[in-house]
């Protein structure tokens, strides 16, 4: 089934105030409305009490293929068969800072059982991403997206924005701003997805 793209925001929530804003994007393309849907098989009691979004069954999130800030190329496609955070996120962006020790956090509790933690950073350079890397010692993949395509093909219009997408491959839910993804139940949610074989879930 071909990938579709995301709905990743609603004029009405909060998004991250600080400045440059991202621009609102994907007027023309199909869009798939984040109604809250649990089904079968999702760890819906932790999903709420993160606040997350939920998608459709059948949502699959945009293939995309980019540099890596260490000089690799990354794909979503070579994740398959792995849990995937999908965190969009700025050097400017005051929101975004605290959740990034999490997110290393997690990269080094769950990596060797199965998840990718992977940030998109929105619209800057390399010098400044390393910069920013360094100084809170990040380890997970950080894809450079100078021209901002990535965040126009997943809609992004706020920061931080985050998906989750499971062992198969497909958009389980959202978050537009920030989350305590240290939290018990993120914990929670990230190993009962792990612990879900992919191929043998109940269609999303």
């Amino acid at each position: 089934m071909p990938r579709r793209s995301l709905v990743l925001a609603n004029v009405g929530e909060e998004m991250n105030r600080e400045r440059p804003r991202l621009p609102a994007v994907l007027v023309a393309t199909i869009i798939l409305l984040a109604i809250p849907r649990p089904s079968r098989g999702e760890p819906t009691e932790w999903l709420g009490k993160l606040n997350l979004s939920t998608y459709p069954r059948v949502t699959m999130p945009p293939e995309f293929s980019a540099r890596t800030l260490d000089g690799g190329t990354i794909s979503l496609a070579s994740q398959q068969g792995k849990v995937v955070l999908l965190n969009f996120w700025a050097t400017w962006c005051a929101e975004c800072r605290p959740e990034m020790p999490m997110f290393e956090q997690l990269h080094r509790q769950f990596a060797a059982q199965g998840l990718s933690v992977i940030g998109i950073n929105a619209r800057e350079g390399a010098a400044a991403i390393r910069v920013y890397s360094k100084e809170l010692r990040l380890t997970f993949p950080l894809v450079l997206d100078p021209k901002g395509q990535i965040n126009a093909l997943y809609g992004v219009i706020g920061l931080p924005t985050t998906f989750v997408i499971d062992r198969d491959g497909r958009a389980v839910a959202r978050a537009i701003g920030p989350r305590e993804w240290s939290s018990v139940p993120a914990r929670k949610l990230i190993q009962e997805l792990l612990d879900e074989p992919a191929g043998l879930k109940d269609p999303r």
